[in-house]
């Protein structure tokens, strides 16, 4: 890799934001890792990925984030310590059968929130000793307050929220830059078969152009589209008597 040009290490690396988003930081000159839970799949996204901008940096490593005995291991063999870390990993699940079934709850709970965050809390140990890097995690809407279609997930993704502040507090002297991401409906695979408003739904490729954005100007917290924030405001302003009588 040349000394001039930054890494991005993509955990999560073969969603359609994560792909979209390394293909962004291809562009601008980065050097890009994806990971995957299989490796073979990873290299081929990559591979694909290489194909759609020749003469970037793109490779594949593999990671399984609910795996945490594996996450010091990882880091080790990565031949570089990355510049920037995008986590991009996570399960949408299913609330009615959250509800009913304790093994589904526990994988929405643990891929959204336990992985990530064990991951992102070495990594960040890791930068602050190096006295630089950048930490992006992709957190949602759905975490700012919880309701009823979706709020084991939602819950999941309120703790990741909160740790990723809790991170960016931390860090602030230290020369380590945290970004959360909010980005309300993103028409991907995960959303395939939901009836999504236009105004509110993102694709992959402006959520990735806001992320790169964002690590420039050093941003705290974005909602990819800015009425999201005006909701989630409103959303959470209901007093909770009435919240409780809405369908949300």
């Amino acid at each position: 890799m040349p000394p001039d040009r930054k890494s991005l290490l993509v955990v999560g690396g073969t969603s359609d934001i994560a792909k979209a988003t390394a293909l962004t930081f291809a562009e601008k000159g980065w050097s890009v890792t994806i990971s995957g839970r299989e490796l073979p799949v990873a290299q081929a996204e990559a591979a694909n990925l290489g194909l759609r901008m020749p003469g970037s940096a793109i490779t594949a490593v593999a990671l399984d984030i609910l795996d945490t005995a594996s996450f010091t291991p990882f880091l080790d063999n990565l031949p570089v310590l990355p510049d920037a870390v995008l986590l991009a990993v996570g399960l949408l699940g299913d609330q009615a059968l959250a509800e009913q079934r304790i093994d589904h709850a526990t994988l929405v709970m643990r891929s959204n929130f336990e992985g990530p965050c064990l991951l992102m809390g070495l990594i960040a140990s890791r930068f602050e000793e190096r006295g630089s890097g950048t930490i992006i995690g992709i957190s949602s809407v759905a975490g700012d307050r919880g309701r009823a279609s979706n709020y084991v997930y939602g819950a999941a993704k309120a703790g990741l929220s909160a740790f990723l502040s809790g991170l960016r507090n931390r860090l602030a002297a230290k020369g380590v830059h945290v970004l959360t991401v909010k980005p309300g409906f993103v028409r991907t695979r995960m959303t395939a078969g939901m009836t999504l408003p236009a105004a509110l739904t993102a694709e992959p490729q402006e959520l990735a152009v806001s992320i790169y954005s964002a690590v420039e100007k050093h941003r705290n917290i974005i909602y990819v589209r800015p009425v999201w924030r005006l909701i989630m405001t409103i959303i959470k302003s209901i007093p909770e008597g009435l919240f409780k009588k809405l369908r949300l």
